[in-house]
């Protein structure tokens, strides 16, 4: 991979602040997962949520078979972070940004994982766990789902995570060999 070329690329795209990592970095904790489990909404009903992604024994499996790793954000102000709709709506556009990173590192890579930020929100009602997911190509875990603690990983890099009183950093962490 030629991490200049990813660099030159990167400059086309909004975002705020990123680092390439050494996988052994990423601190992978269970009590991550615990809180997906007791306080959000999506556990067990979505392929990019618990228990869909695995234990978190199996997700640190699947990350460590990478060589090398790269985590971003993008921010977005809005009037009140204490809104909800407001705040998740500007995840969207973090998305789409996802999507055109991905496809920089799949030019200069051959496999990646991405993972991003909550729960998918592609279909308006998942097909887990009757049905494969819709959209597999689409799709991207969340960061946490992986009992990734990611505060951790952006202080190990210097990445800031708390950028204004109305302003939402949003994460996404690939994966690549």
């Amino acid at each position: 991979m030629n991490q200049e070329k990813i660099e030159e690329g990167l400059t086309q795209f909004p975002v705020c602040e990123y680092a390439f990592i050494n996988i052994a970095d990423i601190t992978f904790l269970d009590q991550v997962r615990y809180i997906c489990k007791t306080e959000c909404p999506q556990y067990g009903k979505s392929w990019s949520c618990p228990p869909a992604v695995g234990t978190v024994e199996e997700c640190k499996k699947r990350c460590s078979q990478y060589t090398g790793g790269f985590i971003f954000t993008t921010i977005a102000e809005v009037n009140d972070i204490a809104n909800m709709e407001e705040t998740l709506a500007t995840r969207m556009e973090h998305e789409k940004i996802t999507r055109q990173v991905r496809d920089l590192f799949a030019e200069q890579t051959e496999a990646i994982q991405v993972l991003s930020t909550e729960s998918c929100a592609i279909c308006k009602k998942c097909a887990y766990p009757d049905a494969p997911c819709r959209h597999p190509e689409k799709m991207f875990p969340c960061i946490e789902s992986y009992g990734i603690l990611v505060t951790d990983l952006a202080e190990k890099y210097g990445i800031s995570f708390m950028n204004g009183a109305n302003v939402v950093t949003w994460f996404s962490l690939l994966l690549y060999r």
